[in-house]
Formats: structure tokens, sequence, C-alpha cells
């Protein structure tokens, strides 16, 4: 008798269990990309943060490395490409001033200046995939990177949590070239 009410309330336990499980709903495509942007920004924002002020005009000379980014160009331009993406995804125009290279607005120079330009174009991705919906995930809009193109948002943010990473696999280089550990690696 008492196996039988332990095996029953056992029983009983797990089916409540299972019903609560599947009773939870999935989580939005919002949420799911917003989670990837801030992992993302956790990595990337302390590494621009950790390079001194004196290193943010290097870039490796030696070997085949002649005209590529400083490492404050390799930065600009992550946030270039990311208020891109995010302003195609709020319908926005991009409120980023850059040229033609991509590499953001000439005047940000300075460390702090960078610094401040990369964290503004992560809290305008946050706003822009805060955004995101299973409704529009799969809509049409004007494509980033060809304004006579298309691109469905869920490409556009698939993109704005990839493309940093591209960088950011070189920046880590420029660091570690300079004897700066990246935060990611302490």
């Amino acid at each position: 008798m008492m196996l039988r009410c332990f095996l029953r309330s056992v029983s009983l336990l797990a089916a409540l269990h299972c019903g609560l499980a599947f009773a939870a709903e999935p989580p939005s495509p919002a949420r799911v990309f917003e989670t990837q942007l801030t992992s993302l920004e956790r990595e990337f924002v302390p590494l621009v943060e950790a390079m001194p002020e004196s290193l943010f005009t290097f870039a490796p000379s030696a070997g085949a490395f002649k005209g590529v980014r400083t490492f404050a160009m390799q930065s600009k331009h992550v946030a270039f490409v990311t208020y891109e993406i995010s302003a195609v995804l709020l319908g926005e125009k991009n409120p980023s001033a850059g040229g033609p290279d991509e590499n953001g607005p000439a005047d940000v120079q300075s460390r702090e200046q960078v610094v401040k330009y990369v964290k503004d174009a992560f809290a305008y991705a946050h706003k822009a995939l805060a955004k995101l919906t299973s409704e529009n995930l799969m809509e049409q809009t004007v494509d980033p990177f060809n304004p006579k193109g298309k691109r469905t948002r869920l490409d556009s943010a698939i993109i704005l949590i990839s493309h940093p990473f591209d960088h950011y696999g070189q920046m880590v280089e420029y660091a570690r070239l300079n004897n700066v550990i990246p935060p990611a690696s302490r």
C-alpha cells in the first residue's frame, strides 16, 4: 500500500512536471537574438576597452598586412555595420555617419570616442532586435549592403550577430601582438 501511494505520487509529480514543461512558451525571436547579441557585446566591448589608446592606431605591417584596418578602424567598422543593419531592421536611416569604406565617422578618433561609438552601436542593435517577432522575421527589407536588393529580417539579424566575430578574431590578434590579453581570455 505504501509503495503504491509512493508510485502514484511520483507519477503525479512526473505528469505535473511534463505538463509545466509543455506549458512554457517558446522564446521569441527577439529573446533569442538578444541573448546572442548580449553574449557578443560582453566579449567585444571589453576588448575595445582593454586596448590602450597608444595602440589604437596599431595595424600589423609585416607580411601580407599592407593596408589593413587599424584596431580603432576595426572597432569603428563593426560599429558602423552594426548601425547599418540595425537601421534596416528598424526601418530607419542609419544614424551613424560614415564614408564609403564603412569605417564610421572620420571625427571619431580617440579611444574614448571609439569606445562610446561601439557601445552606442550595441545599444541601437538591442533596440532593433527587440522588434523581431515570429510574424516579421521572414519579411523582406532593404538589403543593408545593397539598397537595390532585398534581405529577410532573419538574414540581417544573423549577419548582425556573426559579422563582428570576423573582426573580433582579428582584433584579438592585434591585442596579443601587443601583449594585451583579451578580457575573455583572462
